[in-house]
């Protein structure tokens, strides 16, 4: 493997990691009630709210550090898949009031999760790039 590779996937593993973590940290801070609301309106218990910390903090974690990075791109990637169905079905093909499309920044995370399910964490992480999950 090249250097811009490992440098690749190491850019993209803290990238899309550090940003959705940021999220995480938020709930934890303001708590879930939004998401125990959403839960609740779909007809889904509450207590499946709580996952949204699997996608937003263990997911990120497991992707920055690149230690079981393909389990943590596929618990980021869900935690988007669910954000979409519960909050923004409505929204799937729609264009924001900048122009640009209305769910990119959850695209953006889901695709970025996949990429690093589908890639691996690469060298430049804790897994190693022999790693059987990165």
């Amino acid at each position: 493997m090249d250097m811009g590779d490992a440098l690749g996937k190491a850019l993209l593993r803290i990238t899309i990691g550090g940003l959705i973590l940021m999220h995480g940290v938020h709930k934890l801070l303001d708590g879930i009630a939004p998401i125990e609301q959403a839960m609740t309106s779909h007809g889904l218990p509450e207590l499946l709210a709580y996952g949204v910390y699997l996608g937003e903090i263990v997911g990120p974690l497991l992707v920055i550090a690149g230690l079981f990075a393909r389990i943590g791109g596929l618990l980021i990637a869900a935690d988007m898949i669910v954000a979409i169905v519960l909050m923004r079905a409505g929204m799937l093909l729609s264009i924001g009031p900048m122009g640009g499309y209305a769910l990119e920044l959850e695209a953006c995370y889901l695709i970025g999760g996949l990429a690093i399910v589908l890639m691996g964490a690469g060298s430049l992480s804790l897994g190693g790039k022999d790693g059987r999950w990165n």
